[in-house]
């Protein structure tokens, strides 16, 4: 049946589907989707390779309205004609695993980070392709929109495939954690999938003693929000780390694709600092290859790529942005701020918990605490992600930028406006692709110079929005 435009528009978003389960999404919501994306796989498969896996793989996670979300879809996708196999409960990048291995397109339910009210579906082609606005979620959302033809061919079947094991087998074919010193490692699940997924994949390495925090699946997070982004997640991990003598510490979202790492101290390691650690792993084993690194991470990243001879490619912010250019260049990796971390071995799509092995690996390699070993990945301070809320973000853009005019070198406008300041000094200004926000990220050789651009342009942020 067609659908309100509006509701259709405001839970098919760019990147993926989301939205207040039973005020926006429902059964009867999510089997249409199911439908719609089956309908133009199917319109699609002309003009695919025989070899390709024309059923749908679907996983979902621990919230309490995956597993009916997930089987509606599935009725939508078979009512189609297409087959479907169900992995059940895992991770997203378990799922993304799922559609490499089979060779089939895949949907995964969650909502990743958002709270428990929430649920979502994020849509891969086979190989783990992405689903976005400009690959596939647009045609969706019209198919919603204007209902969706009935198809008059036979039903789909559904099988279960259990992939977990062969998942954990592949992330440790990727890296190698044979003979790595003893270490012990905290793992906050926050009650999210890494609790199914971390005992499978780190839970038989030798040396290896895993501490687990949160590991209970429980999709009304009692214990904090999983969304290790925000500093106050991670405070149960700083204070587990230190108390039970760790030495490292490993926080995983809802979904368990990003993973933040903690140091034996406690203090957080920047995921630009992860990003350039495993740059330089990955260079080590392939000279000369590309990494993408999106353009708020931090400038050690592309200057170590560019050192250790490799390529290093900026893209945008956002993980469709990201994923094209991993496909367009054959990069060997791609790393996030927010702690995405994409890998061309992992059919370029995300996985914390590959990332995660590759710190692991670098610590058990060599005798130095996980904090000495990452000031080799750190050399300038920044601010984070700060977020204002603006009715005129062109506005308050212009005026932060001309306060600055005396002391730019130059601007580039490749996501908002970046400002070089020169002196490794320099601050980005872009507009959230999901909320009505003006995001702020600035970096320097120092935490004085950061609180003083961050001063400057919260300041004319202020007086244009008056």
């Amino acid at each position: 049946m067609p659908r309100s435009a509006a509701l259709v528009r405001r839970v098919i978003k760019a990147y993926d589907i989301r939205g207040l389960v039973g005020a926006e999404i429902d059964a009867s919501f999510v089997a249409e989707v199911g439908a719609a994306f089956a309908a133009m796989l199917r319109a699609e498969d002309c003009g695919i390779a025989a070899e390709v896996n024309t059923g749908v793989v679907i996983g979902y996670d621990m919230r309490d309205s995956s597993p009916m979300l997930a089987a509606a879809f599935a009725d939508g996708v078979t009512s189609q004609g297409r087959d479907v196999i169900r992995i059940g409960l895992a991770s997203t990048d378990e799922l993304y695993f799922a559609s490499g291995l089979l060779n089939c397109p895949g949907a995964m339910f969650t909502a990743s980070h958002n709270p428990a009210a929430y649920n979502g579906i994020k849509l891969c082609r086979a190989q783990a392709k992405p689903v976005g606005e400009d690959t596939g979620l647009a045609l969706i959302r019209q198919d919603l929109i204007d209902g969706i033809a009935a198809y008059a061919g036979p039903g789909g079947q559904i099988r279960d495939q259990d992939v977990l094991g062969d998942y954990s087998s592949f992330l440790r074919s990727l890296v190698d954690v044979t003979g790595l010193r003893p270490l012990r490692v905290a793992v906050d699940a926050g009650n999210g999938m890494a609790g199914h997924t971390a005992p499978a994949v780190l839970g038989d390495i030798p040396g290896l003693s895993l501490l687990p925090l949160y590991f209970e699946l429980d999709g009304s997070f009692p214990n904090h929000e999983a969304n290790p982004l925000e500093p106050a997640n991670l405070v149960d991990l700083q204070r587990f780390v230190v108390s039970s003598g760790a030495d490292i510490g490993l926080a995983f979202d809802g979904d368990a694709d990003r993973c933040f790492v903690v140091d034996e101290r406690g203090n957080p390691v920047s995921p630009s600092a992860v990003t350039a650690l495993v740059a330089d792993r990955e260079l080590a084993r392939e000279p000369g290859a590309t990494v993408i690194h999106n353009l708020i991470t931090s400038r050690v990243v592309p200057e170590l790529v560019t050192q250790r001879r490799g390529i290093a490619v900026c893209s945008r912010v956002g993980h469709s942005y990201i994923k094209a250019l991993m496909a367009k260049t054959g990069a060997i990796f791609g790393g996030e701020h927010s702690a995405h971390y994409y890998f061309r071995d992992f059919w370029g799509a995300d996985s914390g918990m590959l990332a995660a092995l590759h710190v692991l690996a670098a610590m058990g390699e060599q005798p130095r605490p996980l904090s000495e070993l990452m000031q080799d990945y750190q050399r300038y301070a920044a601010s984070g992600e700060i977020n204002f809320r603006v009715e005129d973000a062109p506005a308050c853009v212009d005026a932060v930028v001309k306060s600055f005019e005396q002391q730019t070198v130059s601007l580039e406008h490749l996501d908002g406006v970046t400002v070089d300041l020169g002196d490794g000094a320099w601050f980005n200004l872009r507009t959230s692709n999901t909320e009505p926000l003006l995001r702020l990220n600035a970096e320097a050789g120092t935490a004085v110079e950061v609180d003083r651009i961050v001063a400057q342009a919260t300041e004319q942020i202020a007086v244009a929005s008056t």
